[in-house]
Order: structure tokens, then C-alpha cells, then sequence
């Protein structure tokens, strides 16, 4: 057993006394970060050129082989970015993503958003790469900023840093390699378990929502591509038949709420995944009351709309409504318009400039085409997909569960061997 010392960081604990502390500024060849070319220039976007790294591109990966968007050769040489050779880590500043490392495997430059680090000849890539890793959370406990919080590259340079001599670094990082390879390969197989889940929960409701629960009903071409065939006895008509816009403002006193395509209408107090800011004035904002359908108008595309059980408040963007007709059934209509079909509808009338978020206009919602059953049917589709949707979800809790317990596992690993609490042995 080796000897240890005191780290003088609480969280870091005891580490052997051998190993050296820095901070990173004094460890590295470069750290930078870059800009966004103007958007309404066309000539600066969508080349082939430079692959152009954005917070995004880190979510939920450890390395960067490719990128959502490339920049031109003109786009480098009119603002203020640089090329990063390859390797280099990123880290997410801020955005959707923050806190999140990776290795960039290619060449590119980034946006402000993210922070690109090159270690010195003393210091491994990849052990570095993993001692940041371990310090996300400290990044985030000290980040600043409101309603999202900012990683600032100042608390990068200055991160603690400890290190053995730079043989050592290789073999922690080789080992740590093979052991978080094995994970991410069990944890990929159960993600793929979920996604089938998911699948088959998707097609359930397509079904039912469509065709009825009857398998032996008489079918007929409902008149409109995206649907299909119907029982005989459905009709198609017009949401807005069915529907009715609230335009309500902020009653005062009420919760702020989000709309999720995964878990519908939730307050955004009750998920630290929402980085969306809430406006200093709320004045403007749209009231819900519990049983009103509220979207997304830009995201409805994905699937972000959903019948809400709570009263709150909701930003302009959205679009709230009130159920008009007791003949239709709100859970019915809740699981028909989150339905694949439905988002690729929405996603096809939908306009705008900005990358990922189309807007879906009031008009062209309202005058979206849906087969409708007798309301008697509408309620028995509905308790069906309730408790067929209850099953799978179950099934897949358990496989997320899984999913935690072995990124718990794998912190947990990185953390005990990059701080030299725990030692490679020699069979490792």
C-alpha cells in the first residue's frame, strides 16, 4: 500500500504522495475557445471545410468524430476562430450540454459555448481527459449565472490538478479505457433494449389510435395520407372542430411550467435538465388551467404537447386550449396527436430559418386532419394505451435504473483510479 497525503480539496480527498498538484493553466499548450460567424451569412455555413464543434455535438459521447454543422474557409478567415489539431478535449461551457467532456478525434475550431484544451508533453490527453471528467460536478456546483448555468473558462484554468509522473498517466488511462469500454458496451446493449421498448410502445398507439382496438372491424381509406385506413365507423374532421385557443395572460401567483415530448406537461422547478430562462416578466405568459392542451409550437414537431395536470403558466411561444366538445376524450386525443404520424404532419407544415426549432402556426394546427371514434370507443382506446403504456414504461424504468447504476459504477471507477486512491495492479 502506498503512501498518501492529503489533498487539501475536500472532495478529492487523500491522494498518493508522489503525485504533484497543478492547476491546468500550468499543464497545457493551448486553451481557447471561438465564436459563431454571423448566422444570416449563408456563405459561412453548411461546407464541407471545418467541421465546427457546438455544445451539442458533446452530448452523451466521449469523443467528437463529427460534427452537426461545418463553417467555410471564408467564415475562418472573418472571424475570430482557430483551427484545434486533433487530439484536443472539449468542454461545454454552457447550453443544453454544459459540463459535458470529450475528446475531439478531428480537426476543427468551436463556438464560444465550448472550451478546447491541449495538454502539455508531460501530461497525457487521455488522463487528463479523465480527471476533468471526475471534476463536472465541481464545474457545475461553482457555476455561475441564473436561470443557466456557465462553466467560465477562467474556472478551467484554474481547476486543481494532480498528477504521477507521465508513464503512470498512461497506464491509468489504458486501464481506465478498457474498463469504461466495457461499460459503455453494456450500457449501449440496454439503451438499445430501451429504444426497442420505445419502438413497440410507439406502434401500440399507432395502432389503437388508428385502426381501433378491433381486429376484425371493417376498414376504409380514411382520405388523408398520414392516417391511412379507419374503421368504418370513425370520421375525420378538423382539430379545430374539437379545440378551442385560450389566450389567457398570467393570472398571477401560479407555477412556471415546461412541455416535454418524453413527460408531457411538468412544472420546470421539477427538472434540472430545463436550462430554458424564464423571462424577469411574466406578465405576457399564457395561464393553464388543469385539462387544457398546451404545445410547444416550435418543438411540435417532436412531440412536445401534451394534456396538462397542472395549473400554471406557460411562455408566449406555447399554445394553450381548452377542450370545446365533451364528446372527445382528452387521454384519446392526447395519445393520437404525440404519435410519430402526427410530428412528421407538424414537422411538414411547419416554417423557419432556425435549425431545430420550426414553428407550427396556429392555422395549420388547427386545420390538422384526426379520425375519430365514437366517444364510447375513445375512452376504451384510451384505457387501453393507459394500461399498455404503464407496462412498458415499467419495463423501461427498470432498464434506465440499470442505466444509472452503471454510470454511478463508472464515476465512481474514474474517480477511485485517477485520484490514485486505487492502484493498476500488474494484471490489469
Amino acid at each position: 500500500m502506498r503512501e498518501m497525503k492529503d489533498s487539501g480539496i475536500e472532495w478529492i480527498g487523500n491522494i498518493p504522495a508522489t503525485w504533484e498538484r497543478f492547476k491546468i493553466k500550468n499543464v497545457i499548450s493551448s486553451i481557447g475557445s471561438g465564436t459563431t460567424p454571423t448566422s444570416s451569412n449563408i456563405d459561412y455555413y453548411n461546407s464541407e471545410d471545418i467541421c465546427w464543434i457546438q455544445s451539442g455535438d458533446l452530448y452523451n459521447t466521449s469523443y467528437i468524430s463529427n460534427t452537426v454543422v461545418s463553417l467555410s474557409a471564408k467564415a475562418l478567415h472573418l472571424s475570430a476562430l482557430q483551427i484545434y489539431a486533433a487530439p484536443f478535449i472539449v468542454v461545454a461551457m454552457y447550453g443544453a450540454s454544459v459540463g459535458n467532456i470529450a475528446i475531439s478525434t478531428i480537426d476543427a475550431c468551436s463556438n464560444q459555448a465550448c472550451c478546447c484544451i491541449k495538454p502539455d508533453n508531460n501530461n497525457d490527453l487521455k488522463f487528463m481527459y479523465y480527471w476533468l471528467s471526475m471534476c463536472k460536478i465541481d464545474f457545475l456546483s461553482q457555476s455561475i449565472g441564473g436561470g443557466q448555468p456557465n462553466i467560465s473558462q477562467s474556472k478551467i484554468k484554474n481547476q486543481f490538478y494532480y498528477r504521477p509522473q507521465l508513464s503512470e498517466q498512461k497506464v491509468i488511462a489504458n486501464f481506465l479505457d478498457s474498463k469504461c469500454s466495457e461499460i459503455d458496451a453494456i450500457s449501449a446493449d440496454i439503451q438499445k433494449e430501451i429504444e426497442t421498448l420505445e419502438q413497440y410502445k410507439r406502434s401500440v398507439i399507432t395502432e389503437a389510435v388508428t385502426k381501433g382496438l378491433n381486429p376484425d372491424a371493417e376498414m376504409k381509406d380514411s382520405g388523408i395520407g398520414y392516417i391511412g385506413i379507419i374503421p368504418n365507423h370513425w370520421v375525420v374532421e378538423k382539430i379545430k372542430y374539437h379545440l378551442k385557443y385560450r389566450g389567457n395572460r398570467n393570472p398571477g401567483n401560479v407555477q412556471v411550467l415546461s412541455v416535454y415530448r418524453e413527460y408531457g406537461v411538468v412544472p420546470k422547478d421539477s427538472r434540472d435538465d430545463n436550462h430554458n430562462v424564464t423571462s424577469e416578466d411574466t406578465s405576457n405568459y399564457r395561464y393553464v388551467r388543469v385539462g387544457d392542451f398546451v404545445i410547444n409550437k416550435m418543438k411540435a414537431w417532436q412531440g412536445s404537447m401534451a394534456i396538462s395536470d397542472y395549473e400554471g403558466i406557460v411562455s408566449p411561444a406555447y399554445y394553450v386550449y381548452e377542450f370545446s366538445d365533451e364528446d372527445f376524450n382528452k387521454k384519446y386525443f392526447h395519445y393520437l396527436l404525440r404519435n410519430k404520424m402526427y410530428a412528421t404532419e407538424f414537422l411538414r407544415v411547419s416554417g423557419g430559418i432556425r435549425v431545430g426549432q420550426w414553428d407550427l402556426s396556429a392555422y395549420d394546427f388547427e386545420n390538422t386532419m384526426v379520425p375519430i371514434p365514437p366517444i364510447g370507443e375513445q375512452k376504451k382506446i384510451a384505457a387501453f394505451l393507459d394500461a399498455k403504456s404503464t407496462e412498458i414504461n415499467l419495463l423501461i424504468g427498470e432498464k434506465k435504473r440499470q442505466l444509472e447504476v452503471l454510470d454511478s459504477y463508472k464515476k465512481s471507477l474514474i474517480y477511485e483510479y485517477v485520484t490514485g486512491k486505487k492502484e493498476v495492479s500488474v494484471q490489469n
